[in-house]
Order: structure tokens, then C-alpha cells, then sequence
């Protein structure tokens, strides 16, 4: 393996349900010798779904992190589920990865959650490459799936392959490069490359593919724009470099091609990984703060610096639990002490692993820029840092969107329930859009979590892998609660708790965040500093939080909100924390039932294809579940239906649609937003 960061690369493998990301994975470790067989996802033998449910489903449910060799160059790659219920998987993978490859099915073009990952690589701001998977399909199209990627992401993309052939005459591709003609042949279908000159019939839509290409490049370089200019010639080798810097910068995409199951296109793949992706030495440094949260920092991307690194992965095992690191500062080794600031607790590293799959390499020290396994911290969660005892600082945490759906859970003995409660609890640690809490008004243990199947696999995790006996109910809608508008108002506690007396006065403003963030609130303070004492303070923050998330006045937490404290006061010996926390929830709850508090409910984005003569039926049936439909469209001979829906019309929506296409429709959702449920729904529900 190389030991040198400028051949490292950090990549991920992400796209839709399906189209070819784990078998595009499997090709990848064959052809670098990272595994000498090939697996396949029909077989249930792919190296990255090790998990028993991945290999009995068929699809990616936890991301898996390989290294491998290719031509001199060391590829961390993480493969990862393409489901919505598992995009927490990716939001992890994308937080610490460099690069990511795109896939998408030739056929389809962007699909649902093509656009959910893509958006992930914009908010992280990650270098990325597309590749047109299954070209030798029915229905294959380059050229639309180009276009799909260039109008549904606003990117400027540029193809540096154009195929040979299409569906069952998919024969290789025209590298745009090179301007050679790339055939793949032999018993595998591509054990061997052919290079040869650009066939006849395609060689005019080479030639213009190429000008293009190198017109792209230029305009994002005013050294090569003089050079294209003045009509020199610019070097193939040069091309590249300038590729590469626009790739690194996000102003250029390249768009390779290919058929993963067919072997015919992944060498040329991972040469373009290496070519165009960024090494973590092209990302020099990394935003920080202090642990008090007060001081921006740079962290320098350098071996010999004090370590920084951050946990983006946690694996519940027994006897110890597997943390996945990505390290961003400093040399980590076994059996070394190191500081999570925040906890602030020192924990301890005792073993160091590459990672390759569910295979455990054992390593003597990892540096700067490298993603590996340790075993030793207890009480780190995801999202948090491990750094130097001598320089504390905390890297970006990682965030995950809200739990959507939610059901009751209970162990089929009640000598289990202590056995139930560890469960949920690793499961927890391990999972972070996983949640689980007692309702207390029924006693029942409710789970939540991204989806139907999301809370499937994990029932089923306790049951087979926690030898946990479960009962599980319907699954029900997350919902949430919103203030409608502003509301001021005053609480002052004066009472004996415990023998002792207690006071706290707290005025407060509840009203609506600005913006259409849904996950967002904000408390803040506009009293003069000096007021009451920090500690209060912060105790008024906490009754105020709490408050929102046990649900104020309907027992759904609130999202949306805003909360000043406009005037506090403080006794010189009555005051306590308690008292100041009492009296904020109790100020908070009474605001929200001034500001009218409105039931809200999750909206999915859904997208439907389906053969044009169904489309009337599954339209009816849409609109009856308080749909809305965003926009159709035609691909090939399917109508494409974009969607707005309620979560709680969707349950079971998969069995239906089957119904009513005979099993030739297909659905993909993902949550788009919370909105205010319908007056004529809600009160029927709350009546219940």
C-alpha cells in the first residue's frame, strides 16, 4: 500500500436503489486484486454486503469501507446504500470522504434519490465523478442521462467518454482523451482492452465531443484560455491537470460510461478516480473551533501535527464496539491516550485496523488524510472528536435528518425488558436517526426512525443478532408540533421544593423561525449580560429545549421556533437551576398555546414510473391520498410522476401500486418537508 497522501484517495460509491453501486464496488476489488473472486448482488456474495439482510434483501443497508491498490495509488472506498431509509449512511460517508463517484442507471438518468445524494455532495462540498452504469440495458441512453444530470443538478458536466454502441450492442467507449477507442472483451466480457482507432461512424461525434471538452476545460484556467485562443494545441497531459483542478474546485464534472455487470468500463473508472479526484492534500486545511465554541480554527492536513480526527461510524459489538475514523490532523497509534472534548473525557485507543469489509488489517500508526477502524473509546458517539490532549478542538460534527416514522416495541417476556432496553440502546449508538423513548402515558417503548423498512431491518436486528423476542406494532407518523404566531409571556416561580425555597422569573417571546429550514430553533438571550448568572441561564435554555422536545401542548416535539428571553430575574439565596428550568418550560409551554400550536406532518417526495397505460388508475389513487403532483414526464415508454404526499397516506403504498400495474410501477420517496396538517384531519385525529 502507499504511504505517500498525494495517492490517497478518500472516495464514495453513491446513486439511486439499484443502479450498480455495489456491483460497481465488487468490480473494483477484482480488477485492483483487492478480491480474487467476483461477487454478485443476486447471489447474495458481494464483498460490502457482508450483512446477513443485505445479503438476503438484495441492496446496501450499512456502508462498507474498503482499501485497495490501483496503479501505485491506495482507494479508500465506502459503498453505500441507496435506499432512503439508510441515506443516514451516506450523510456519514459523504462528512469525511474527498471524492464520490456517482452512479446512475443508463436507462433512468437521475432518479429520487439521486437527487437526495447529489445534494449531500453539495453540502459538503465534495468533489465528484458520474458514471452512466448499465449501457448495455433496454432503453440505455448516454446522451439523456447527461442531460438529466445537467438539468436536474445545474452542474456543468462534460463527458470524457462517449459510448460505442448501446444496450445489447454495447460494445466499449471513445476515450475523448486520447481519442482511441476502448473494446472490452473476453469470457468475463471485459477481462481484456482493446485500444483502437475511433470507428468511422463514430469519429465526427468524437471530434466534436473532444472540442467541447477542451473548450470546458480552458474556460476554467486563463492560461490554458489564452493557449485555446490563439488555437494551440494544449497536451493531452495538460488537459488532465486542467480537468482535474476544475473537478477539485466543483466547477467541471466528468462523465464516464459503462456496465459494471458486464466488467466493461471500470478500469477506465478507477483510472479516472486517481486522475480527477482530489488527494487529501488537495484539501490543505480543515474548519475547527475551540471547544467552548468561541474560536474558529484551521486544522493543518499534516501527519506531524497534533491529531485531529473524527468519528463517523460506530459499530455495536461485543466485547468491544468498532469506531470508524477518518483521521484529518496528526498520527493516531494503538495504545495511546487521546481527548473528546466533547464529553471531556480521555479514552483510549487500543487497536488500529484498516478496514476491508468485515476483514480486520492491524496497523502500527495511521496519519493524516487516512480512514480506518479502532477499537478502545466507550462513551464517543458519531459526529464527535477525538484529538492531542494539548490542542482540544472540535472538527465539524455531522448532521442527520429527523426520524419520520415511529412504532411500539415490546418484548414478548417481561424477563426481557432489561435485555430490550440494551438493545435499543446499541442500536441507538450505533444508528444515529434511530430513536427510542418511553410514551408516558401508555408505558409503551416507541422506536423511530427513517422509514418502514429502516425499523423492519432493526426489529429484525434485535430479534436475530440481540436474541431479543420482540412484539411491534403498526408503524405511525412522527409528527410535530409549530407555533403559528408570536406570543409573549411571564412565569415567575415562587414555591418550597424539597424544604428549601425556590424562585425564578423568566419573560419570554415565542414565535415562528425565520426561513423554511423545518429542523431549526433557536433560543437566545437579549437580557443584559450581568442579569442572572450564567448558570441560570443556561439552566432557562435547557426547561426551554426540553419543553419543546416533550411536545407542549400535544405531545409532538415543536420544530420551527424561536425563543428570546426578554427579562430574567434571580434571588440572592432562592434561586436555582431547577427553578430557573421549571419556570422556562412552563413559560415556554404557556407561549405555545398563546401562539396557537399547529399539529404538522412529514410530506414525501415521491417519484413513480410506470408503463403510460397505468397512469390514469395510479393517478386517481394519488389524488386520494391528499396528494399533489408536481410534474410528469415521459422516459422511454414510461410516465415518470413527480409527487407531494403526506407520510401517512403512503403506508403500504408499494403493495398497491403493484396492484394496480400489475407489478410494472415502481416508487422511490424521500422526506421533503413538514407541513401544517388539514384542519378537518387533524381534528378528527386529536379526537381519537
Amino acid at each position: 500500500m502507499a504511504t505517500d497522501l498525494s495517492t490517497f484517495r478518500n472516495i464514495g460509491i453513491a446513486a439511486h436503489i439499484d443502479a450498480g453501486k455495489t456491483t460497481s464496488t465488487e468490480r473494483i476489488l477484482f480488477y485492483t486484486g483487492a478480491s480474487h473472486r467476483v461477487g454478485e448482488v443476486d447471489d447474495g456474495t458481494t464483498v460490502t454486503d457482508f450483512d446477513k439482510q443485505e445479503q438476503q434483501r438484495g441492496i446496501t443497508i450499512y456502508s462498507a469501507a474498503v482499501s485497495c491498490p490501483w496503479k501505485g495509488y491506495t482507494i479508500n472506498l465506502i459503498d453505500t446504500p441507496g435506499h432512503v431509509d439508510f441515506t443516514a449512511e451516506v450523510e456519514r460517508s459523504l462528512r469525511v470522504l474527498d471524492g464520490m463517484v456517482a452512479v446512475f442507471d443508463a436507462k433512468e438518468g437521475v432518479e429520487a434519490q439521486s437527487e437526495t445524494v447529489w445534494r449531500q455532495g453539495d453540502k459538503y462540498a465534495v468533489p465528484r465523478i458520474c458514471f452512466i452504469n448499465k449501457m448495455d440495458k433496454a432503453g440505455a441512453d448516454f446522451e439523456a442521462s447527461v442531460r438529466s444530470i445537467e438539468e436536474r443538478f445545474g452542474v456543468n458536466v462534460i463527458p470524457v467518454q462517449i459510448p460505442i454502441g448501446r444496450e445489447i450492442e454495447f460494445e466499449g467507449m471513445v476515450d475523448l482523451i486520447a481519442m482511441k477507442a476502448l473494446y472490452f472483451e473476453g469470457a468475463d466480457g471485459g477481462s481484456k482492452i482493446q485500444v483502437r482507432e475511433i470507428p468511422a461512424d463514430l469519429l465526427s461525434d468524437a471530434q466534436v465531443a473532444r472540442a467541447e471538452l477542451v473548450e470546458k476545460i480552458c474556460e476554467t484556467d486563463d492560461q490554458l484560455a489564452e493557449r485555446f485562443l490563439a488555437d494551440e494545441e494544449i497536451p493531452n497531459d495538460e488537459l488532465v491537470a486542467g480537468l482535474r483542478a476544475a473537478t477539485i474546485a466543483n466547477e467541471l464534472c466528468p462523465v464516464l460510461c459503462g456496465s459494471a455487470l458486464s466488467f466493461r468500463g471500470i478500469r477506465p473508472l478507477l483510472d479516472a478516480v486517481c486522475d480527477y479526484l482530489p488527494s487529501p492534500l488537495d484539501m490543505p486545511s480543515f474548519s475547527a473551533k475551540s471547544p467552548d465554541g468561541k474560536r474558529e480554527m484551521e486544522i493543518a492536513n499534516d501527519p506531524s501535527q497534533p491529531l485531529a480526527a473524527l468519528v463517523f461510524k460506530i459499530i455495536s459489538e461485543k466485547p468491544v464496539d468498532l469506531y470508524f475514523l477518518r483521521i484529518y490532523s496528526g498520527t493516531m497509534k494503538p495504545n495511546s491516550r487521546i481527548f473528546n472534548p466533547q464529553t471531556g473525557e480521555k479514552e483510549n485507543i487500543t487497536r488500529l485496523f484498516r478496514m476491508y469489509a468485515k476483514r480486520r488489517d492491524i496497523l502500527e500508526s495511521a496519519g493524516a488524510g487516512e480512514i480506518v477502524g479502532v477499537v478502545g473509546p466507550k462513551i464517543a458517539l458519531t459526529g464527535h472528536t477525538l484529538c492531542d490532549p494539548n490542542r482540544p478542538v472540535v472538527l465539524e460534527p455531522i448532521e442527520f435528518p429527523d426520524t419520520v416514522v415511529a412504532q411500539s416495541i415490546e418484548p414478548a417476556s417481561s424477563r426481557d425488558r432489561e435485555k430490550l432496553f440494551d438493545a435499543l440502546g446499541a442500536l441507538a449508538k450505533q444508528d444515529p436517526t434511530f430513536r427510542f423513548r418511553t410514551d408516558e402515558e401508555t408505558g409503551q417503548t416507541i422506536i423511530s426512525g427513517m422509514g418502514e423498512l429502516h425499523l423492519e431491518v432493526l426489529a429484525k436486528r434485535i430479534v436475530d443478532d440481540l436474541n431479543v423476542d420482540v412484539r411491534i406494532g403498526k408503524p405511525r407518523v412522527s409528527y410535530r408540533e409549530a407555533v403559528s404566531r408570536p406570543a409573549e409571556v411571564e412565569e415567575r416561580l415562587i414555591k418550597e421544593l424539597g424544604g428549601k425555597s425556590q424562585f425564578a422569573a423568566v419573560r419570554l417571546r415565542l414565535e415562528p423561525a425565520e426561513g423554511d429550514d423545518d429542523s431549526q430553533d433557536v433560543f437566545q438571550s437579549s437580557v443584559p449580560p450581568g442579569t442572572i448568572d450564567d448558570v441560570f441561564l443556561a439552566a432557562i435554555k435547557t426547561g426551554v429545549t426540553d419543553a419543546a422536545l416533550g411536545g407542549p401542548l400535544l405531545g409532538y416535539p415543536m420544530i420551527n421556533w424561536k425563543a428570546t428571553l426578554l427579562h430574567a430575574e434571580q434571588h440572592e439565596t432562592d434561586s436555582t437551576e431547577v427553578a430557573f428550568e421549571i419556570a422556562a418550560g412552563m413559560a415556554f409551554t404557556r407561549a405555545a398555546e398563546e401562539g396557537h400550536t399547529t399539529l404538522m406532518e412529514p410530506i414525501m417526495a415521491v417519484e413513480i414510473r410506470t408503463p403510460d397505460q397505468y397512469f390514469g388508475a395510479i393517478n386517481a389513487d394519488l389524488h386520494a391520498r391528499r396528494s399533489i403532483i408536481t410534474d410528469t414526464d415521459i422516459s422511454g415508454k414510461d410516465r415518470v410522476i413527480q409527487v407531494e404526499v403526506p407520510l401517512a397516506e403512503m403506508f403500504g403504498y408499494t403493495t398497491q401500486l403493484r396492484s394496480l400495474s400489475q407489478g410494472r410501477a415502481t416508487a422511490s420517496m424521500e422526506p421533503l418537508r413538514y407541513a401544517a396538517v388539514p384542519s378537518q384531519v387533524a381534528n378528527t385525529m386529536l379526537a381519537t
